[in-house]
């Protein structure tokens, strides 16, 4: 199982970042951690049937033949649906009459892989609701997203246990549909995580934690607070997941900020970090040891009728449990379109089979992580065994 290394992490003041003046060390901030950082925690309630049987009833179980446990995870951009409260109408709507108000048209492309991994996370960006209060604050945003309440099951119908709920739509009609929303996907079994409340999802018998992060213009207070929450987290649980909405949309590179903050999350005790914001796929750095996704792009995202570049792709990556030692086996990425058709959106996540758009896909990746030093060197479609 990786341990925590103190490092000395020198933040720079370059064009753009944002840092404390001084230097620091990561021992001094994570010696003020502070442990109840996890009280505020929502863990899966689970059911030990439905883990140990299949779809035919039958038991199954939770060891490869070799007596490890293998977790494979299942990660993905931007997930949002509905529309906006001002307007009588949206192109979701549209859309959804034409699938007889089926919500589970959208997800039906990816749905197997969803039900065949262990753990499947969406960066959940708009609100559960059906009042229509915006704040004075939000009412000249050109854009404000909230779905009716029952559009969670889209979530437990598809094989999507887990969101991110840190992100700059969360709180478009007010801390009150806020905590709606959170109430909504507490009641439909989804675990849920924001910068005070740790997600916690047991996975054969596996806790895993996942707190998330809004960081645009809040770099300054979280640097200090982030490694204190992961390494308290990591206290506790075996596999700390750390979701960061961040950087400039439509980049197809992360930050300074981004890359400083995603490596000091690992610094701090990190098993994964995802990004999400830009609407645009970013590289995937490996950095000591670990994954870090910089921007999964969008997924199922009805905040634009025809995005000009509509490619962006799934993560994956394993993890083996074998007398206590937890270790990463590797990733992969699933390259998708984020509609059925190429003329315009109709939020279907579709896999590209194989051609030039799936190829293009992987050019973007990693023509756009040239700069980067710990940058992966190929991304796999299928796992390495």
């Amino acid at each position: 199982m990786r341990r925590i290394t103190a490092l000395l992490l020198m933040l720079l003041l370059l064009p753009g970042f944002v840092a404390a003046e001084d230097d620091f060390d990561l021992d001094d901030i994570l010696s003020d951690a502070d442990p109840d950082v996890v009280k505020n925690t929502y863990s899966q309630p689970g059911n030990a049937d439905d883990i140990l049987l299949d779809e035919n009833n039958e038991p199954v179980s939770i060891y490869e033949e070799d007596g490890s446990i293998l977790i494979t995870l299942t990660a993905t951009g931007d997930f949002t649906v509905g529309g906006d409260s001002r307007k009588s109408t949206s192109i979701w709507m549209n859309e959804l009459k034409k699938h007889d108000n089926d919500y589970n048209f959208a997800l039906a492309n990816v749905r197997d892989i969803f039900l065949a991994d262990d753990l499947t996370i969406v960066n959940f960006e708009g609100t559960l609701t059906d009042s229509t209060y915006v704040p004075s604050e939000k009412r000249n945003n050109e854009f404000l997203f909230s779905a009716s309440p029952d559009h969670v099951s889209m979530l437990v119908d598809n094989g999507i246990e887990a969101v991110s709920l840190e992100n700059n739509h969360v709180l478009d009609h007010g801390q009150a549909v806020y905590e709606e929303t959170q109430q909504h996907l507490e009641d439909a079994g989804i675990v849920w995580s924001n910068s005070t409340h740790v997600g916690v999802m047991e996975v054969k018998g596996i806790q895993i934690a996942m707190l998330s992060y809004l960081c645009i213009d809040r770099y300054n207070t979280l640097w200090d607070q982030v490694p204190k929450d992961i390494a308290a987290a990591k206290e506790q649980y075996p596999i700390v997941i750390v979701s960061f909405h961040w950087g400039n949309e439509k980049d197809y590179s992360p930050t300074q900020n981004q890359i400083k903050m995603g490596r000091l999350a690992v610094d701090s005790g990190a098993d994964l970090v995802l990004g999400h914001h830009s609407h645009r796929m970013n590289p995937i750095e490996y950095y000591n040891g670990v994954y870090i996704c910089y921007s999964l792009g969008n997924f199922c995202f009805a905040g634009n009728s025809k995005p000009s570049d509509m490619s962006s792709f799934m993560f994956q990556t394993r993890w083996r449990i074998r007398d206590d030692e937890i270790t990463n086996e590797g990733f992969r990425i699933i390259p998708i379109r984020i509609s059925s058709r190429t003329d315009r959106n109709d939020f279907t996540p579709t896999v590209f089979g194989d051609g030039a758009a799936r190829d293009a896909v992987l050019t973007t990746l990693k023509n756009n992580g040239k700069s980067l030093e710990y940058v992966v060197s190929e991304y796999p479609l299928e796992w390495k065994e």
